[in-house]
């Protein structure tokens, strides 16, 4: 049993990240197709090749001029027999990951449009990749899943389906450790993280590693109806239980009376399902003022918080379950005793996907062994062998329990 989950809209990756050279985010940055490790200039972050994650698929470059260097080269999988493409990494089991993958079509294989095909994580269908209308407008994409590691390794993978029409491909795959702490109310024994949105409100930038080490991307958000402040002070945010980056609270957006402040955001529509919600506050006034912001939260008409005082200490509020469809609109309400306007600095919105279950783990350690020992072994022998069902290893039969074993080769 799997679930596929499909986001009708694609996060747009901004290259703004500044860091100096001996500094990086704590995991992998991998560039798929390239020959060599290489240092962004732009960023200052250091990108490996990927040959040692895979031994499927072809690499290839792309000519064209003003291309961001990650995105320059692509691994493509031709192969129309295999039943799924994989990347494993070493993970340290029960420890929770941030998975990036990144796509720019370029033409490489001489068409028009991008292919259309799905991505999977250990044995769970994650979503369907598809970037034509990013790519139509000059863009790459990215997807994010937020995840534990149940075994000792972590795999990545993509694989065709029937909207598939040419070979698939990847740019590139970023693997980031998060702190145990983080995202400790969802039970990522069960579920996974998918983003939907991680933004910044009043920002004119997006904020990226350094500014956060877990390289989370929040990106800016404005609304043409509100107004934009900025804080006074300075803050720590180390305390906080998903550690957000301090200048997530450098901005906020509000209003210019104590009236109720409504925002769409996401200002895409949902999918019917439940989502992990975080919310930011802090007070951009100055710590001795003597009147006080407080305010209720609602979701959609839905209390999600009531009389929230917010000092310049910042706090978060967060439900790790709930429903959302559709539009989604957040009212700031001001307490009836509040001066003062209710504003919002940041906020986080993960579709919570249920994991499909993996191959016992004994069975899993066995049959990558057997792999190993062969000089060309079938290009789908990697990741799950027996999940998702359909992209199961060529020759291998499973049982049709949740966690199945290998019963037949």
């Amino acid at each position: 049993m799997y679930v596929s989950i499909f986001l009708p809209w694609l996060l747009t990756i901004p290259f703004l990240v500044h860091s100096s050279p001996d500094q990086q985010p704590k995991g992998l940055l991998i560039n798929c197709g390239s020959d060599v490790k290489q240092t962004v200039k732009e960023t200052g972050l250091t990108y490996i090749p990927d040959d040692v994650f895979t031994f499927s698929g072809n690499k290839t470059s792309l000519d064209a001029k003003n291309l961001f260097p990650i995105l320059s080269t692509l691994r493509y999988f031709p192969d129309k027999v295999a039943r799924k493409y994989c990347y494993t990494f070493q993970a340290i089991k029960g420890s929770k990951y941030l998975v990036r993958t990144i796509y720019y079509y370029g033409g490489f294989d001489g068409g028009k449009e991008p292919p259309v095909f799905d991505q999977i994580v250990g044995g769970t269908k994650w979503s369907v990749v598809n970037t034509t209308e990013d790519y139509a407008n000059g863009l790459s994409s990215y997807y994010e899943i937020i995840l534990v590691a149940h075994i000792k390794t972590l795999s990545v993978c993509i694989a065709r389906n029937n909207q598939t029409v040419s070979s698939p491909f990847i740019s590139a795959i970023e693997v980031i450790s998060l702190d145990d702490s983080m995202y400790n109310s969802t039970d990522l024994g069960a579920y996974a993280l998918v983003t939907v949105a991680r933004s910044s409100f009043g920002n004119e930038d997006t904020i990226s590693f350094p500014e956060d080490p877990y390289y989370r991307l929040w990106q800016p958000f404005k609304d043409d109806s509100t107004d934009v402040v900025s804080s006074q002070s300075s803050i720590t945010t180390s305390e906080f239980w998903n550690k957000p980056p301090a200048e997530a609270f450098a901005t906020a957006i509000t209003t210019s009376t104590t009236k109720k402040l409504d925002v769409q955001w996401p200002p895409g529509l949902l999918p019917s399902t439940r989502y992990h919600v975080s919310l930011y506050f802090r007070d951009d006034r100055n710590s001795k003022t003597n009147t006080w912001r407080v305010f209720s939260i609602l979701v959609n008409g839905k209390t999600f918080y009531s009389n929230l005082n917010v000092t310049t200490d910042g706090v978060t509020v967060y439900a790790p379950n709930w429903p959302l469809s559709g539009k989604t609109l957040i009212s700031l309400i001001p307490d009836t005793k509040s001066s003062i306007a209710p504003l919002i600095n940041a906020g986080e919105i993960y579709q919570l996907m249920p994991l499909g279950g993996r191959t016992l783990p004994q069975d899993v350690m066995a049959m990558e062994e057997l792999a190993r020992g062969f000089d060309n072994p079938p290009l789908d022998w990697s990741g799950d062998p027996c999940l998702p069902r359909e992209n199961s290893w060529t020759g291998v039969s499973c049982s049709q329990e949740k966690m199945p074993r290998i019963i037949s080769l």
